[in-house]
């Protein structure tokens, strides 16, 4: 049995975005689904959130510090949405746990699912180094997270699970 990738929706073409856009679809990633490996999942849509939604970004820019309970989630409106990215986050985790997912291809940048940089909570386009909410609740379960800048090493690190 092939290994299962976790990938963000809107990397496969669905209208998600918080602006009802979408980032993709990517060539790989719809040969993975088209192969049966792709699990897709919007932790934002998936923890309540409606599409088109208002933007949001952690002041500070660290996912970490949201699942300490020691940051938030805020949008432009100055909504606090931070029950909502943790509660996709968590249901990332519940699918990866369920399907036994050691990879996951979320998007850049996301207070979701950046796993590199993130926003820094001033909307004014300044990128910090941290992950969003579910990328670290990820990583923090083992899962190598990658985003859609990153397909080909995640192509390698799929190569090296379908080996073993």
């Amino acid at each position: 049995m092939s290994p299962k990738v976790l990938v963000s929706r809107c990397l496969l073409g669905h209208r998600v975005r918080y602006d009802g856009g979408a980032s993709g679809p990517y060539a790989l990633l719809a040969q993975w689904q088209a192969e049966g490996r792709v699990i897709a999942l919007c932790p934002e849509v998936a923890g309540g959130l409606p599409t088109p939604r208002a933007a949001a970004e952690i002041p500070g820019g660290q996912g970490v510090e949201v699942l300490a309970g020691k940051a938030a989630v805020i949008t432009t409106e100055g909504e606090d949405v931070t029950e909502a990215f943790v509660s996709g986050a968590r249901q990332a985790l519940a699918l990866v746990e369920r399907h036994g997912i050691r990879i996951a291809i979320l998007k850049a940048n996301s207070p979701s699912c950046g796993n590199r940089l993130t926003y820094d909570g001033s909307f004014r386009g300044v990128k910090v180094e941290g992950q969003g909410v579910t990328a670290a609740l990820l990583t923090r379960a083992g899962v190598q997270v990658f985003s859609e800048l990153e397909l080909e090493e995640a192509a390698k690190a799929l190569g090296v699970l379908t080996q073993k």
